[in-house]
C-alpha cells in the first residue's frame, strides 16, 4: 500500500509541480491520469525514489521513500517514458544484463528471461537486435524486464507515449500481465480504463479525483457534453469550442441546433468546476 501525505515538490525556478497531495493507493493496478505538466511524472519519480520531495512524505508498505530508499529500490522497478533499449542488444540480452545487475545469478537470469519473453510474445524475437524491432516491441522489452525482476511494485511513466495504435495494443497486452503490481502515468483516458482498476486524476499539482471509473463518473450520471465551434453559449470555452453539460433528455434539442453531443467521460472531470477533492 502507498500512503501519501501532503506531498509537495518545488523546483529551483520557484514552480510547484506538486502542491500537497494526499492519497492512499491500495494493492490494485493504478493509473495516474493528467495532462502534460499536471505533476504526474514528478509524483512517480518521488515514489520511485528518484526525486526528493520538498514537503510531506510518502511510504510504500511502511517504508519511507526518502529514508528507506535503499530498501525500496530492491523491491521496485521504474520504467521512465524516455527509456529506450540499446539498439545492438537483443531482448534476451537486455533482460539477462538487467537481472544480473540486480544481483540475480546468470543461470536464474537466463531462466527468468525466457519465462518473461514467452509470456509477452517476444520469445521468437529474442535473438533480434532492438534496432530490428517495432516501437511496440521495444517498449515490450522493458515490460519483460519488469516481469522478470519479480519486483513487488512496478512504476511506468507514460508507457505508450508516441506509439502507433498497433504498437500501443501490443504494449497493453504485455502490461496486463503485471496485474496489481503496476502504477502507471498516462494522459490517455482509454489507457487508464483499459489497464487499471484505480484512477488518480492530477491537475495543477493537486489530486483532483480518486476512485474507480464508475465512482468518478457518478456525479455526472444522466448528463451529456454538448459542444459547438459556432455558438458563444457555453459554460466553458476551450480554444474555439464552447462546452456545456446538460441532462441527457435535452440532448436532442442541442443536436437540432448543430451542437455535437458526447457522453461524459473522465476527461470531463478536468473541465467541470467544483470537482477538486
Amino acid at each position: 500500500m502507498i500512503e501519501i501525505k501532503g506531498l509537495k515538490k518545488k523546483y529551483g525556478d520557484g514552480t510547484y509541480a506538486l502542491k500537497g497531495i494526499d492519497l492512499t493507493l491500495k494493492e490494485k493496478a493504478t493509473a495516474v491520469l493528467g495532462r502534460n505538466g499536471a505533476g504526474k511524472t514528478t509524483l512517480l519519480r518521488i515514489l520511485s525514489t528518484q526525486l526528493l520531495p520538498t514537503g510531506g512524505h510518502a511510504t510504500i508498505d511502511g517504508y519511507d521513500v526518502v529514508t528507506d530508499a535503499d530498501k525500496l529500490r530492491k523491491r521496485m522497478v521504474s520504467v521512465p517514458q524516455e527509456a529506450g533499449p540499446l539498439g545492438y542488444l537483443t531482448p534476451e540480452e537486455h533482460i539477462k544484463i538487467y537481472l544480473t545487475a540486480r544481483g540475480m545469478s546468470f543461470s536464474n537470469a537466463r531462466q527468468e528471461a525466457a519465462r518473461a519473453l514467452k509470456s509477452i510474445g517476444l520469445w521468437e524475437f529474442r535473438d533480434k537486435t532492438a534496432d530490428e524491432l517495432s516501437g511496440g516491441m521495444k517498449r515490450k522489452i522493458f515490460v519483460a524486464m519488469a516481469l522478470a525482476s519479480d519486483a513487488d511494485i512496478i512504476f511506468l511513466d507514460e508507457p505508450t507515449v508516441g506509439l502507433d495504435p498497433i504498437s500501443r495494443i501490443e504494449v497493453w497486452s504485455a502490461l496486463r500481465s503485471l496485474g496489481s503490481k503496476m502504477v502507471l502515468t498516462t494522459h490517455y483516458i482509454e489507457e487508464a480504463k483499459e489497464l487499471t482498476k484505480d484512477i488518480v486524476m492530477i491537475d495543477g499539482g493537486r489530486a483532483k479525483a480518486h476512485g474507480t471509473v464508475e465512482r468518478l463518473l457518478r456525479k455526472s450520471a444522466g448528463m451529456v457534453r454538448v459542444e459547438s465551434t459556432t455558438s458563444e453559449e457555453g459554460e466553458y470555452k476551450i480554444g474555439g469550442i464552447a462546452i456545456s453539460y446538460v441532462k441527457a433528455s435535452e440532448a436532442g434539442r442541442y443536436a437540432e441546433r448543430g451542437y455535437i453531443v458526447k457522453p461524459v467521460d473522465l476527461e470531463d472531470l478536468f473541465i467541470m468546476k467544483g470537482e477538486d477533492k
